[in-house]
């Protein structure tokens, strides 16, 4: 698989693991220093910038707030290349 393919199905983990609450599958791909300011449930229109053994990846997203009403807004990850596997050091969320 090349970085870009590892790098999408990682961010397909990454919101799959949000939208379940699976802890096991986040043990398995932050990094012990990763840091998020907030999650995220669905992602559209994703971006993947590969820079070395560092990639960011941009995307928007849609959910569902407390009281049922549709939100949105913008997410970016961040994935360093650790030990010849990808693991997210650092997430970002913004809200509409």
């Amino acid at each position: 698989m090349s970085d870009l393919e590892t790098l999408e199905a990682l961010n397909r983990d990454y919101i799959s693991s949000v939208q379940n609450g699976d802890v096991r599958r986040f043990d398995a791909i932050l990094a012990p220093e990763f840091y998020c300011s907030n999650s995220s449930l669905e992602a559209h229109d994703v971006l993947i910038r590969l820079l070395g053994d560092v990639a960011i990846i941009h995307a928007t997203t849609t959910y569902k707030r407390p009281d049922g009403q549709p939100g949105a807004g913008r997410y970016t990850d961040v994935w360093a290349r650790q030990g010849g596997r990808w693991l997210a050091v650092s997430a970002h969320v913004t809200r509409c």
